[in-house]
């Protein structure tokens, strides 16, 4: 499962050009042609619609980079679930740090907005982290903590979906270096198990984001379901290269179980 987040870093037309260049990139990878890799995009708003024509045609999903959670009404600005579907898209980011940092979103409006998304069929990209480096222990109790408030909190409000919990230690977003792999591996292990024993979550899985880029999918173990990227995605060279690497640990999973 390869995610990628354009943040607010490309303008409509670039968004468009990129969003034709993974569509040629994903016609011809047989990983994301096979389904053995779910690749999903997160352009800017506006350039949703579009991407959602060009992307879905080569079988890569298509969402936003946040929602209200409300399906319509007296919301200035605000965009519901309910029109992020109708637009094309499958997915829904809910939490991440920035926003939780830059507008004050709590774990109770994370919730609402994780129920809503549910509601209208999109699958949440729930992102957990914790705020300061320090051990696998602690970075479970703090994200596991962040996913039954969201979980719990849109429980109450409907039924659940499925959901990809894409963990983000908050002190590795946008540094040089990710958490170690062993680390990284250590958290997500603990935050798959928690998870997947919730009711109606079975089904769901937990990737890595926070300077996720080349090289790092070999290094991880299983239980890391993939990665949701940013800046270095945005090169299409970079995403093919992380392409081949998860295609390459697919096909050597397959070779050990046969």
């Amino acid at each position: 499962m390869i995610g990628v987040s354009l943040k607010m870093y490309f303008g409509y037309q670039r968004s468009v050009d990129y969003c034709r260049e993974i569509a040629t990139l994903a016609f011809k990878h047989p990983a994301v042609v096979n389904d053995d890799i779910e690749l999903f995009v997160l352009p800017a708003l506006p350039a949703l619609p579009e991407a959602s024509r060009i992307l879905g045609a080569a079988g890569v999903g298509t969402g936003a980079q946040d929602i209200f959670w409300e399906d319509e009404g007296p919301y200035t600005g605000e965009t519901g679930a309910k029109t992020i579907a109708e637009l094309g898209g499958r997915y829904a980011e809910v939490g991440h740090a920035e926003r939780r940092r830059i507008f004050g979103e709590d774990d109770a409006v994370i919730g609402l907005k994780t129920a809503a998304a549910y509601r209208n069929g999109l699958t949440p990209v729930l992102c957990v982290g914790e705020p300061a480096a320090g051990s696998p222990e602690e970075a479970i109790a703090h994200c596991t903590a962040e996913i039954d408030a969201a979980l719990n909190r849109a429980g109450t409000l409907g039924p659940a979906g499925r959901t990809i919990v894409a963990y983000e230690p908050q002190w590795a977003i946008g540094a040089p270096e990710p958490a170690t792999p062993a680390y990284i591996s250590a958290v997500v292990r603990g935050l798959d198990e928690h998870l997947r024993n919730l009711p109606g979550q079975h089904d769901s899985r937990v990737i890595y984001g926070g300077s996720a880029g080349p090289g790092l999918i070999t290094e991880l173990d299983t239980a890391v379901a993939g990665l949701f990227l940013g800046r270095f995605a945005h090169d299409p060279q970079a995403l093919a290269a992380i392409l081949d690497e998860t295609a390459a640990r697919i096909a050597a999973g397959k070779e050990v179980a046969a």
